[in-house]
């Protein structure tokens, strides 16, 4: 009887694991309305609450960036016990990109899903998702906690988090993605994972038929009857409205533009042309497209015959002869075919190139383009760039080197403090600044701690004690300009301005937390790891299009060292993190 019963407990306790197991894998976990008294008392019905804009300024007093804190673990859950908000936890795991129905045909909505690390997973707090527009401004957040009572275990990293939907997104635009896990202590750096992603283009979206701009004809058939060339090719949906096409075709450097007009009234799916004036003998590559901005092209190939062409006769000695001549061209083909597998080099290369690959090619016939920089600009464009030089004097190297690297390797004109010191003694640093900001095409804030300390202007006992670490009498005009500039990206975003003119920038050796929150509105680069990134931004060129992708080689984070410009920013960025990083260890160990 007791054995019995035993069993039976067993399979009990067995039962309750693998629906505990079952729960914990099953479907994602979506967020849920609380209130911040639930999340911060630690009621069990808001385990996985949303947090908004409302919420935020109802405990910061004051509304924040789209919903989003610095700070968001101390600030809502560790004022009573800071403790809950020291620990560490890695980074999320599994971040995807999801796309939900949208009725809006020309945007796209996401939501992100991920797992939680099971790396710190007991004191984890809840998550923070950002998304942002690779070279533009546009910026988006979402914060999500749990109640402070509540502890996950290791079983609950197979869990899936999901966010709430971003909508709005551009089709066939680039995104960023990243899913920060709660809390985030100072010195750690695995508490973020991001991932990069494209939306979907039109036609990808509502089908062919339904995008302007995406639109080509799909059916083609060209008919030749000697020199007299008709090509037949489907019209576009009445709904899209293209009225006229265009065919460009070429040989041997020759062009030749044929504009066609359909009758909409005749022709309703499909309309023939001729196609005049090809030289006999040539082979030409056309394209046919709509008489639209940017429109996709068709490519065909046609092959005009000479009107006195006749079959070739072959004469005796010609016939003797060609038997020998295919049986050697077999032989050199072989011979060049052994020596090409036995180079390791060739091979490689052989084993990279796919069979899909070669044939997705070949249909899509893409070809090699050349992007070239906006010729509208007449001159290069103008870049402020501002720094805080209470970071020490390998701070300021690493800006001056970043301004020369941009000057020199970035057809844009960078305009310095430092570089122009007669100017700021005759105007004043703050007056110089101010010009500066009104008359630069761009600003770049580089950010660093003490822009985040907020320095106090040195006192007149202080100025022959403090003149060395100041850099000079306008050092705190220079932290005065940046929170100029914050209040500008302030005013301009209350207006729905365009915010692309402000940047910012950190170095390696700096964190996201040292980013002031006046200034999280605008686009922010780690460099230079996103000098890429802030080429495409200065110069407005895309780095990725359909078809084709920017790669500039003295720009990449692999070849800019190749350049003495390059080479002395990394440099100058490894002195200035050894020198801001050694006070940081020296505190550690006194404390110790």
């Amino acid at each position: 009887m007791w054995t019995a019963a035993l069993v039976l407990c067993q399979f009990l306790a067995l039962g309750q694991l693998l629906r505990g197991r079952e729960d914990v894998a099953g479907g994602a976990v979506a967020p849920q309305d609380c209130s911040l008294d639930c999340v911060r008392q630690g009621g069990p019905d808001c385990e996985y609450c949303r947090i908004t804009r409302a919420d935020v300024k109802k405990a910061l007093g004051f509304n924040s960036i789209h919903g989003c804190v610095p700070w968001p673990c101390f600030e809502f859950l560790g004022q009573d016990d800071p403790t809950i908000c020291e620990h560490y936890v890695q980074a999320p795991n599994d971040v995807k990109v999801e796309f939900v129905p949208e009725p809006n045909p020309k945007s796209d909505t996401i939501v992100v899903s991920w797992k939680p690390s099971y790396y710190g997973i007991g004191f984890l707090r809840g998550f923070q998702v950002s998304l942002q527009a690779l070279g533009g401004s546009s910026f988006a957040c979402q914060l999500f906690l749990f109640h402070r009572n509540l502890s996950l275990s290791a079983s609950h990293a197979e869990r899936v988090y999901k966010s709430d939907p971003f909508p709005g997104l551009s089709l066939g635009s680039q995104y960023a993605v990243s899913v920060m896990a709660l809390p985030v202590p100072e010195e750690w750096e695995r508490f973020y994972h991001s991932k990069v992603f494209s939306t979907r283009s039109c036609a990808e979206k509502n089908g062919l038929e339904q995008c302007k701009k995406d639109w080509y004809p799909k059916h083609i058939e060209v008919q030749q009857e000697g020199t007299a060339i008709t090509v037949t090719f489907n019209l576009a949906p009445p709904n899209l409205g293209i009225t006229s096409y265009f065919s460009l075709c070429y040989a041997n450097g020759m062009k030749k533009y044929t504009d066609i007009k359909p009758n909409s009234s005749k022709n309703k799916t499909h309309y023939s042309y001729q196609l005049n004036d090809l030289q006999e003998g040539n082979n030409y590559t056309c394209e046919i497209a709509a008489n639209e901005m940017d429109a996709v092209r068709k490519t065909f190939n046609v092959q005009v015959t000479r009107k006195d062409a006749s079959p070739l006769s072959v004469s005796p000695s010609l016939a003797l002869m060609l038997p020998v001549c295919l049986a050697v061209g077999v032989i050199l083909l072989a011979f060049v075919a052994a020596i090409v597998k036995m180079s390791p080099k060739l091979r490689m290369k052989n084993l990279d190139i796919k069979p899909d690959v070669i044939k997705h090619q070949r249909e899509n016939g893409t070809q090699e383009e050349v992007v070239s920089l906006p010729r509208n600009r007449v001159t290069p464009p103008r870049l402020l760039i501002c720094y805080s030089s209470y970071d020490g004097p390998t701070h300021v190297k690493a800006v001056m080197q970043l301004g020369a690297f941009i000057q020199q390797h970035m057809a844009t004109q960078v305009c310095l403090d430092l570089w122009d010191s007669l100017s700021v003694a005759g105007e004043g640093s703050m007056a110089w600044h101010c010009r500066q900001i009104r008359e630069s095409d761009f600003i770049l804030v580089i950010c660093s701690r003490s822009l985040i300390l907020r320095p106090k202007p040195p006192g007149p006992e202080d100025e022959d004690e403090d003149e060395e670490a100041d850099f000079g009498s306008n050092a705190f005009s220079s932290n005065a300009a940046i929170q100029l500039i914050g209040e500008e990206v302030g005013r301009a975003k209350a207006r729905r301005q365009d915010l692309s003119k402000y940047m910012v920038a950190i170095f390696e050796y700096s964190e996201e937390t040292d980013i002031p929150t006046e200034l999280r509105l605008v686009s922010h680069y780690r460099l230079t790891r996103d000098l890429p990134l802030l080429f495409s931004h200065l110069h407005g060129v895309a780095l990725h299009r359909p078809g084709g992708y920017l790669k500039i080689k003295d720009i990449s984070e692999e070849g800019f060292t190749n350049l003495p410009a390059g080479a002395a920013l990394q440099r100058a960025i490894q002195e200035a993190g050894m020198a801001m990083w050694a006070p940081r260890c020296d505190s550690v160990e006194g404390g110790d």
